[in-house]
């Protein structure tokens, strides 16, 4: 065994959300943490690393900001991809999509995809895996179904990248899996690092009688959503609630419901979630669409920031009719057409800007750790590790860095693309 430390380098996602990457390297080895997008108008990329330098990716979920720029490594190699199964599913649609809507601005196509999908190693949770000199295995994250934390083991040091993770459980998905043992260094998330999330009895509670309120006096409900995680979650919880009256199911969440419910082994329920996608309709073509929007029930449909998908349509005929409701249950990034709607009540109908006539509210269903959570978290790291902050925005990652080194006493950084560090 060597002597020489390890690597680490933050190519993406320091101090912001989004295009997150770490690599991490130790004399012989190379291997990336996530390689994913920034989701602007032009989708923006981690830093480069010449792939025939890569010696693997391990994939912690589907989502883009995570997965989103590992096709790049398929152009002209085939580096091997570690992630669990259902991360790959939920990814090539993803991905896919991805490509559809923005190929003038990408380096990859479809056929760097499948080259993509073809090199992937499907890779259980709890199972050690080897690249090089680098041991790693797979934890349960509980943020998305398939989600993962990455424990690494080299040269006797031990490194946690939690990716995005969960340590509540929800409807959908079990807590994440915090059985680490000592720690050298831990690369964390801070999303909700200045937030706490409500309590989630209550805000389901809160949430279903608003959605029946709306119902009982003839109206639609349109819930624009994310199509992996956050469309699953909201149907367990109207099946969970008996909900009676009929749900819709429509856009990129149909095709995912499809895969997961092949998958059952990753969620938490699966007898919940199998009831909650049989018993709701799955639309198919514009006629489902608008006798949809012409019937008392619920829309569950993407895009969940409205940036896109049936959504978009649903909100032009929703919105036009005061006894209706749109109730966005994602975080809406300011710049949005959802923030758009959640701050000053306006939508693009029939094209042009107009005021929304339907109630709007936002429900904070996250599936990443509020504030609290996070500080547990640090509080409950065995070992003496550096904690280094990522995957923050409007200056979470250093508020939170600071937080850490005040209260715990551990060295906390919150890095810049582009630093390295030794472990």
């Amino acid at each position: 065994m060597s002597s020489i430390p390890a690597e680490i380098k933050f190519l993406g996602g320091a101090r912001e959300i989004g295009r997150i990457s770490i690599a991490m390297k130790t004399e012989k080895t190379q291997i990336l943490l996530d390689y994913g997008v920034m989701m602007d108008n032009q989708p923006g990329f981690p830093m480069h690393v010449p792939p025939k330098e890569v010696d693997a990716i391990i994939l912690t979920h589907s989502h883009l900001d995570h997965s989103g720029a590992v096709p790049v490594f398929h152009i002209r190699e085939r580096k091997p991809v570690y992630g669990t199964r259902l991360t790959f599913e939920l990814s090539q649609i993803l991905i896919s999509d991805f490509i559809h809507l923005s190929s003038y601005y990408l380096p990859f196509e479809f056929l760097e995809l499948r080259s993509m999908i073809k090199n992937c190693v499907n890779t259980d949770y709890r199972t050690p895996k080897t690249v090089g000199d680098i041991n790693f295995q797979l934890l349960d994250a509980g943020h998305i179904p398939g989600s993962a934390q990455a424990l690494i083991e080299t040269q006797n040091k031990r490194v946690l990248f939690t990716g995005d993770f969960n340590s509540l459980e929800t409807r959908l998905l079990s807590a994440a899996d915090m059985d680490y043992g000592e720690l050298d260094a831990v690369i964390m998330e801070s999303t909700y690092a200045d937030a706490d999330h409500p309590e989630r009895k209550t805000l389901e509670k809160e949430f279903v009688d608003d959605v029946v309120e709306v119902l009982e006096n003839g109206g639609t409900v349109l819930v624009p959503a994310f199509s992996v995680g956050r469309s699953q979650e909201i149907a367990c919880i109207l099946t969970a609630h008996h909900f009676e009256y009929p749900i819709t199911i429509d856009g990129m969440a149909r095709e995912v419901n499809r895969v997961m419910l092949n998958y059952p082994n990753y969620l938490r329920d699966p007898r919940l979630f199998q009831e909650a996608a049989n018993s709701s309709k799955w639309a198919d073509g514009w006629r489902d669409r608008r006798l949809a929007t012409k019937k008392t029930g619920v829309i569950i449909s993407p895009a969940g920031m409205l940036k896109g998908g049936p959504a978009m349509f649903y909100v032009s005929k929703i919105g036009k009719r005061a006894q209706n409701a749109v109730f966005l249950v994602s975080y809406q990034i300011p710049g949005t057409p959802g923030k758009e709607l959640l701050e000053n009540g306006r939508c693009v109908i029939d094209g042009k800007m107009r005021k929304v006539k339907s109630k709007v509210k936002h429900f904070d269903f996250s599936s990443h750790c509020g504030a609290s959570q996070l500080q547990s978290f640090v509080k409950s790291l065995k070992g003496n590790p550096t904690v280094y902050v990522v995957h923050g925005a409007e200056g979470n990652c250093e508020r939170f860095a600071k937080w850490v080194q005040k209260e715990t006493g551990l060295n906390a950084v919150a890095p810049n693309s582009g630093d390295t560090f030794k472990v």
